[in-house]
């Protein structure tokens, strides 16, 4: 069992009377803190915590819900606690089984966000009311809900995996006083007709056949960039989507689309034309780049679309020099999360659910993992079941008046 110690006192034999003790001041009396609790933790090893003049019972309080603890298997060391948000982050993140990509967008997070402010604190020191302090000056600077939440989402699965380390004992983002940011949800308002080809129109030739790639066969940008010759089969009618091209830690590399997933997507006619007539004009390129991460193993492949000086595309490269102007050309805002390529993929997906395509081939040919992703984003762009409701009853009762005809009343039994 544990115990509490008096450090300003110690207990001795009162010389006057043996069977009774006396309290004598100690070398340490009125100087640090009075109380020291102290148990054997599960590993042998000594567990001890100390408090002020005047918090004994906060000291047998603590000391009784470690012995708790102990019994019920939740014990944690509070000196497990003690490592900082920072030390912890520079492990967690390293260990983290993300795409490169994903991990240096989450090391710029912490760098700009979360540790200047958060840093230096010790894990266990960090409660409900740091985070929600931590959260409204976000606000105040000005952040989005939507980058809010995210930051939020990061550092709480920091704490997540801290607790399951037995670092603490509580995760302080599961306070009921912690409230995620919720940020509005913005139902997607596709591009109309005209102003996809005012944007097409509006890049240099070698870059129009991108538009058509996004607009026309769902791509996401880094797709695009990533869409080999051997790619397209121009005899079936099928483009298979197998790489796309992303920046890591300034360097190009080739990596398996979103998802690692894989697909096929239908080659219209006239999207077959305008690929065969840039490939006239812009012959395809092998370009050789690493695989997933910066050291990968160097694959090759015969690139649709390359920059001006045969590389691959660079997607901050393409945006600040092509996109941006060709969407400023049209009086379009390009904030720097507004009107990106990504809005050709919503104009597809627009386009097949207006002409009745199944939410589910829609899902394939976009390469969502769910279905019902697709649908929750898209469902208000699917047309009007009202009509359709009218019309199914209408002609279920005028196939009933057809059938039934004229009839002829007959005479009941006599007295009826």
């Amino acid at each position: 069992m544990g115990h509490v110690q008096d450090r300003w006192y110690r207990v001795e034999p009162d010389p006057s009377d043996p069977r009774k003790t006396i309290r004598v001041p100690t070398n340490r009396h009125g100087s640090g803190r009075r109380y020291k609790a102290r148990l054997v933790g599960p590993d042998g090893g000594e567990v001890s915590q100390t408090f002020a003049d005047g918090q004994l019972k906060l000291a047998r309080d603590w000391l009784a819900r470690q012995e708790v603890d102990k019994a019920l298997g939740t014990f944690v060391d509070p000196r497990a606690g003690k490592v900082t948000i920072a030390a912890f982050a520079e492990r967690w993140l390293a260990d983290l089984d993300v795409d490169e990509m994903s991990r240096e967008h989450l090391e710029m997070r912490f760098t700009s966000r979360i540790l200047p402010d958060l840093g230096r604190l010790e894990l266990a020191s960090v409660t409900p009311s740091v985070i929600r302090g931590w959260d409204r000056r976000l606000r105040e600077s000005g952040l989005s809900e939507r980058y809010r939440l995210t930051l939020f989402t990061n550092l709480a699965a920091l704490f997540t995996a801290a607790q399951d380390d037995g670092l603490i004992a509580k995760n302080p983002f599961r306070g009921k006083s912690v409230k995620k940011p919720r940020p509005p949800k913005e139902k997607v308002v596709p591009w109309p007709e005209g102003q996809v080809w005012a944007v097409q129109s509006a890049l240099p030739d070698r870059f129009s056949v991108l538009v058509d790639l996004a607009a026309s066969l769902g791509l996401r940008q880094g797709e695009c960039f990533g869409l080999a010759v051997e790619d397209v089969d121009f005899l079936r009618g099928v483009v298979r989507v197998r790489r796309q091209v992303k920046t890591v830690r300034h360097k190009r590399i080739f990596a398996l689309p979103k998802y690692d997933k894989e697909r096929e997507v239908p080659l219209p006619e006239p999207v077959k034309l305008a690929l065969a007539a840039h490939l006239r004009a812009f012959p395809s390129h092998e370009i050789t780049l690493p695989w997933d991460v910066p050291a990968g193993k160097p694959v090759t492949a015969r690139l649709v679309a390359t920059s001006a000086w045969g590389h691959a595309i660079a997607a901050n490269d393409f945006n600040r020099n092509y996109w941006k102007p060709a969407l400023t050309a049209n009086g379009i805002p390009c904030g720097r999360y507004e009107n990106g390529m990504h809005e050709l993929r919503h104009f597809f997906a627009s386009v097949l659910l207006e002409q009745g395509v199944s939410i589910k081939a829609v899902a394939e040919w976009l390469g969502h993992t769910d279905p019902a992703f697709t649908l929750a984003t898209y469902t208000h762009l699917m047309p009007s079941s009202d009509e359709r409701t009218r019309l199914a009853i209408a002609t279920v009762y005028e196939r009933r008046a057809s059938s039934d005809g004229p009839t002829t009343a007959q005479a009941g039994p006599a007295g009826e």
